[in-house]
């Protein structure tokens, strides 16, 4: 895969001052990506946006809606044209019959005999960068423990022994968001989940238009939203990028802080008061981890469409935190009227 980097050596260790003389470069071509494979797909440009500020931010990404409404293509056609290898991919369709052994990898059998337990994680959840696991939901309390494990400290368990994942972005898919407690916790996880709706009402024939090309590309071998924009190494310099800033502290004040720095004090009162009202008229659930996740994400958003400080406009993104089908609608109305869009 051909990197347009000029800064060698693994992510972690980018530097601060190497990766601020490639800010902005990394920026126009994940700018260039998104607006890019926004043409591919009918009225989805809004969840591409999302995609690509949930895997520069690294936190999960939840995509809700009916079969058959290109949840599956998005994730697809992404991977894709980031051009991120087989080896560093992983994507499963998980039912309540899923055993860990499909998700992380078969018990090896050698070492067993040896009195030791160890999973052959290759090509599994653990050595992928990217993944995508549909109906995330249907996972049975094996699976969901192993899942919270990695997308809480990014680690899973070898012979008793906390191993450190490779999973940077993870984009799951549900067709219904369940209601039941046990799945609570991994529902809270991800902060962000966007539904993609059918767009037939409103686009019929470019749907249709759109879908006989894609048939036709799929039949032929054709993958034209290849287009080399941006690779995964610019989103991992983006994400490493954002760990720096996010840890810079002034030497004898706070005036060097991400906050003091990047988001407005009237932006982020504005951002308290939202959440407060959603979380007293509409019985929102805002756990504090969550508050903290969605201080990135705003601030990944605001650099990513303008290069710069957190505007009123990037607190929009509060409106994908329904938990249920009922919350996503009513928060779809709410936000924009609460932030004046209306």
């Amino acid at each position: 895969m051909h990197t347009h980097s000029d800064t060698g050596g693994p992510p972690h260790e980018w530097s601060l001052a190497e990766l601020q003389t490639e800010a902005e470069d990394l920026r126009k071509r994940l700018n260039l990506f998104r607006t890019s494979l926004g043409r591919f797909f009918v009225e989805k440009q809004d969840l591409i946006d999302l995609m690509m500020v949930a895997a520069v931010a690294q936190e999960p990404l939840l995509l809700v809606g009916p079969p058959g409404t290109a949840k599956s293509d998005l994730v697809l056609k992404f991977r894709e044209a980031l051009g991120i290898p087989d080896d560093q991919y992983f994507e499963y369709m998980l039912t309540r019959f899923t055993e860990p052994s499909e998700i992380v990898g078969p018990i090896d059998i050698n070492q067993l005999r040896d009195g030791r337990y160890i999973r052959r994680e290759q090509g599994k959840l653990p050595t992928a960068t990217l993944a995508f696991l549909d109906e995330i939901f249907k996972s049975n309390s094996a699976i969901l423990n192993i899942l919270l494990t990695i997308i809480n400290e990014r680690k899973f368990y070898q012979d008793g022994q906390p191993q450190p994942v490779r999973l940077k972005v993870l984009f799951a898919a549900t067709n219904e968001v369940p209601e039941h407690g046990e799945l609570a916790a991994l529902k809270d996880r991800f902060v962000l989940k966007a539904e993609s709706h059918s767009v037939q009402n409103e686009h019929f024939e470019e749907l249709i238009d759109a879908g006989l090309q894609s048939e036709v590309n799929r039949s032929l071998g054709q993958k034209p939203w290849v287009e080399g924009h941006a690779g995964l190494d610019d989103l991992l310099k983006a994400g490493r990028y954002f760990t720096h800033l996010f840890g810079r502290r002034g030497n004898l004040d706070d005036d060097q802080s991400d906050r003091s720095l990047f988001f407005p004090a009237d932006v982020f009162r504005e951002f308290q008061r939202l959440v407060k009202t959603l979380v007293r008229e509409d019985r929102i659930f805002v756990s504090d981890r969550k508050l903290v996740k969605l201080y990135k994400l705003f601030r990944v958003r605001a650099w990513l469409l303008r290069g710069g400080t957190v505007s009123r406009d990037d607190l929009c993104l509060l409106a994908y935190l329904g938990e249920s089908h009922e919350e996503m609608a009513l928060l779809r109305e709410k936000v924009p009227l609460l932030l004046g869009d209306i």
